[in-house]
């Protein structure tokens, strides 16, 4: 292992910083060894990168299979890669809610890749949080329940719709595992989240909603989270199997322009 790499590990349960990589210049040992970090702390931050859509593309294609975002158009010449633009006059930032990333899909992301190009002068920060320990802080009782039960996912749910206005696309419906095994590192973790989850299978939305609202309380609690402080030419590696994600919306009147890759993922089992 190349010893010009370094992990520095921030206080907390999830995330770590890693330098000494050019993201535009990665042999199959830095491929390996960032394979091994996320396993590891979930996901990953790099600062000081110089990426542009084709070399962000390019940096994704290592790690998985880059596929289009449903509900984002990707550039021209870059299906894959999409603008995630919040501009002085908008209000809303998109996906800006707890969340694990196209849960609604029979296959959701297994990660994705986000890079920082405009960056406002203060907030846009990024909370991070680890799916592992909030299912290891659950009673042995409700770890027992939660898994034998499935759960719907729906994209056009209300906490998440609100977020993408304009948005025509409906009909995106999935089934998946409460607790669902990784499989890297074979560890159970929850698998619901407030943007996409709205009931149990077999249940209704009104008998759900007790025990999916406890749930969706304890995964924004902090001590289970890190936050990241956004920089111009800051890229975050998430593994989206085993984390949520939430982009604080507090930068009104600046603009923060991201890139942004989805990888292919398996069906949650």
């Amino acid at each position: 292992m190349n010893s010009d790499y370094q992990i520095d590990q921030p206080a907390g349960p999830i995330g770590a910083n890693i330098s000494g990589i050019d993201l535009n210049n990665i042999n199959s040992t830095a491929v390996d060894f960032i394979r091994k970090a996320l396993s590891e702390h979930v996901v990953l931050f790099f600062r000081d990168q110089a990426l542009d859509a084709a070399s962000l593309l390019e940096l994704a294609s290592k790690f998985g299979s880059p596929v289009p975002y449903p509900f984002v158009k990707g550039l021209s010449g870059f299906p894959e890669v999409v603008e995630v633009i919040k501009r002085p006059g908008d209000t809303l930032n998109f996906g800006g809610v707890w969340h694990s990333d196209t849960a609604y899909l029979e296959t959701p992301a297994m990660g994705a890749l986000l890079y920082g190009v405009d960056i406002p002068k203060r907030g846009g920060d990024t909370l991070f949080t680890n799916m592992y320990n909030v299912f290891d802080s659950l009673s042995t009782g409700m770890q027992s329940f939660l898994g034998s039960q499935m759960a719907i996912n729906d994209a056009d749910n209300e906490a998440i719709r609100a977020t993408r206005p304009g948005s025509t696309k409906k009909g995106l419906l999935a089934t998946h595992p409460v607790v669902r095994t990784h499989p890297v590192t074979k560890r159970p973790l929850l698998y619901i989240n407030k943007a996409h989850t709205t009931r149990f299978a077999g249940m209704s939305e009104s008998e759900s909603a007790p025990i999916l609202n406890f749930l969706f309380e304890r995964i924004m609690q902090p001590e289970f989270s890190c936050r990241f402080q956004w920089q111009r030419g800051s890229l975050a590696f998430w593994d989206n199997r085993a984390c949520q994600h939430y982009p604080l919306n507090d930068y009104q009147g600046e603009l923060r322009k991201m890139l942004r890759v989805s990888l292919a993922g398996d069906k949650p089992r």
